[in-house]
């Protein structure tokens, strides 16, 4: 990630509504929410909600998949990962040893991430008819 893309997915974040609409997706996991689902959970009207959704999907913190008549979005890890990585590599260059083995001791606890195309492809294969 380049520092441009930084910036954008910063700035994404950095509202409280989009945020928030971040962070309820991140629970929701790999199965997403749909726009009802988000807009009815942080009592969010429509249009309030499509313009939040749109400038979340703009960063590519989100995604977007159709479902029929549904809409479901979702958590993309990989757009969260990159701007970490590019984080830690340009704001860890002069930690100490100690630093170091403590931010490793932390992204150790974080939970293993699975890959979005296998999610991606179970939602599919789940909404086709047998």
């Amino acid at each position: 990630m380049e520092a441009d893309g930084v910036v954008a997915v910063l700035s994404g974040l950095a509202q409280h509504t989009r945020l928030a609409i971040y962070r309820l997706l991140v629970r929701a996991g790999e199965r997403g929410r749909a726009a009802g689902q988000i807009g009815t959970a942080l009592a969010l009207p429509p249009a309030t909600l499509s313009f939040h959704l749109k400038e979340l999907a703009a960063t590519g913190l989100i995604r977007a998949e159709g479902f029929g008549r549904y809409v479901i979005y979702s958590a993309d890890p990989g757009q969260m990962t990159a701007l970490m990585l590019f984080l830690i590599r340009e704001g860890c260059r002069r930690l100490d040893r100690e630093q170091l083995d403590e931010l490793r001791a932390a992204l150790a606890t974080l939970p293993a991430g699975r890959t979005r195309r296998g999610a991606a492809k179970k939602r599919r294969a789940k909404s086709r008819p047998a």
